[in-house]
């Protein structure tokens, strides 16, 4: 990613969405990019686990994880297995834990805290959806870009 998300801002504004400033930054990478992929899951990780076994080909996964503050959705396994698979960041619409672990790699992480609890493993959640939290409606095949000043997103790859 070039240029930052103010800049893509100023150029590109009528084709952008921009989320609320609720996230953290806790991944070792704090610019990131890439096409959207799409989760919901309540309290239980199992297809975040699924999803960032797959090839994550330079994609970010949108978690919409309802915002729920009682577990962590994301830990340094999964991150880890993130980092394997070639994924270029996670948007976690909830908490995640072992954030010193998670900001010592090579990925982008946003999240609304951390929280040592993990979730439960049921295999529940839906993917490939439209979400919608942080006054952003995400699609897959969207385009993110986030950076130290926030996460914008286009309906597809944008230039400076």
């Amino acid at each position: 990613m070039s240029l930052s998300t103010a800049d893509l801002w100023d150029t590109h504004e009528g084709d952008l969405q921009v989320c609320e400033p609720v996230f953290g930054d806790y991944g070792g990478l704090r610019h990131f990019s890439g096409p959207v992929r799409t989760l919901k899951c309540f309290e239980d990780n199992s297809l975040v686990r699924d999803a960032l076994e797959q090839a994550g080909e330079g994609a970010v996964l949108v978690v919409d994880a309802g915002g729920s503050r009682r577990c962590a959705m994301l830990g340094d396994r999964l991150a880890e297995l993130a980092v394997r698979n070639g994924w270029a960041g996670v948007i976690m619409n909830g908490l995640i834990r072992d954030s010193e672990a998670i900001a010592a790699m090579p990925l982008g992480v946003k999240a609304l805290g951390t929280i040592p609890v993990k979730s439960v493993k049921r295999g529940e959640g839906q993917t490939g959806i439209p979400i919608r939290f942080a006054g952003v409606t995400f699609e897959p095949g969207q385009w993110l870009y986030a950076d130290s000043d926030g996460i914008v997103v286009a309906p597809k790859e944008v230039a400076g």
